[in-house]
């Protein structure tokens, strides 16, 4: 029940993982075929957020994509603010704060009660801002913000929109056009089924352009094979923002993880989480629980969360003693289920909480 924090292994992860250990194994060295499972991870990602794979990049970690974009961007002239929501995670927030050494000026939009709308932004973002970043989803408490509001807001000051989906993607549908995102990231550990250690960028073409990142690599180049040390070319696509040698292993497993989910399609996947996320916070108000945040599912992730005294303790007796891993999360317990969960389990988890709780 905890999504929001770490995928379970499943057989394909697994497999997916043999199969990359056994190829280094017998072969020692096939990176002809390690990149191309790589490209072929990137492609399962476009797929996801319908975008082109030559719009995504790879990294170790979202932390790293983000600072790739920021490293992008010109913050000694006019457009020097940088618009951050409350929401983020710190480790977005305190990439943005790291920049103000190089001219940035952070503005933050306000959350309140749990939440954060589009509205939160209005008179924050101006002429001066250069990029609004923004959380699809909350950490918190899976809170989804209105992007493409946010998006419109942000373009009709001339600044770009950099969104972090990690406690979306897999989870809910996203489609980069419709919200029309410039840049979108997210790793592969929670609702894609993978692990830690790699993430990916969507960077809209237009903008890729016209950008050159000063956080990068050898397979940032347009040709990383050509082995030039004293050349700094950029890649046409998206590339341009790949950095250092990709986790290979960590590409096979995300890929693996991004395979069932387009197999299945987001869009039935959505469709179970809103009657187990109705059912997780219906379950929680019949017991008792505090909830926080929102309380209509369809403006939620599959992320619901209560306010708990000691969210570790929580979390420990709630494995100990039921069977059941949750998320804890500074003030509260996190349960996020997932499209393998059945109705069931979301009430055997409430039952453990509530037998935590006692």
């Amino acid at each position: 029940m905890n999504n929001c924090s770490q995928a379970p292994q499943t057989d394909s992860t697994r497999a997916a993982a043999e199969r990359y250990l056994e190829s280094w194994n017998t072969s020692g060295m096939d990176w002809d075929a390690w990149i191309a499972e790589v490209a072929l991870a990137k492609r399962e990602f476009a797929t996801l957020i319908n975008a082109s794979p030559d719009d995504i990049a790879v990294f170790s970690s979202v932390s790293e994509a983000t600072s790739a974009v920021a490293s992008a961007l010109d913050f000694s002239g006019g457009r020097r603010r940088v618009v951050v929501s409350e929401a983020e995670f710190p480790s977005i927030g305190q990439v943005w704060l790291a920049q103000e050494s190089r001219g940035a000026q952070v503005a933050w939009a306000p959350v309140s009660g749990g939440t954060i709308e589009a509205e939160a932004y209005d008179g924050v973002i101006d002429d001066q801002t250069a990029i609004v970043s923004a959380c699809h989803g909350y950490y918190l408490n899976g809170y989804l913000q209105d992007t493409a509001a946010i998006a419109a807001r942000a373009h009709a000051h001339g600044a770009l929109l950099y969104l972090d989906a990690y406690q979306t993607l897999g989870a809910v549908p996203v489609d980069v056009q419709a919200l029309g995102v410039d840049f979108l990231a997210s790793g592969n550990l929670k609702f894609l089924m993978g692990v830690p250690g790699i993430a990916f960028l969507y960077v809209r073409r237009e903008v890729a352009a016209r950008l050159h990142p000063t956080v990068t690599g050898w397979f940032g180049r347009s040709d990383p094979f050509a082995f030039n040390v004293k050349q700094l070319d950029w890649s046409a696509s998206a590339s341009r923002f790949d950095s250092g040698t990709p986790p290979v292993i960590n590409a096979y497993i995300a890929r693996a993880g991004m395979e069932i989910l387009n197999k299945i399609g987001i869009a039935n996947i959505y469709a179970w989480n809103q009657i187990l996320t109705h059912r997780v916070i219906d379950g929680g108000r019949d017991r008792g629980f505090t909830l926080h945040g929102a309380s209509d599912a369809t403006r939620k992730t599959t992320s619901t969360a209560f306010v708990v005294a000691d969210s570790h303790a929580i979390e420990a007796h709630m494995r100990v003693h039921g069977g059941i891993i949750a998320s804890a999360r500074g003030p509260v317990i996190r349960l996020a289920p997932h499209f393998y969960s059945t109705i069931e389990d979301v009430d055997r988890a409430l039952d453990a909480l509530g037998a935590a709780l006692a």
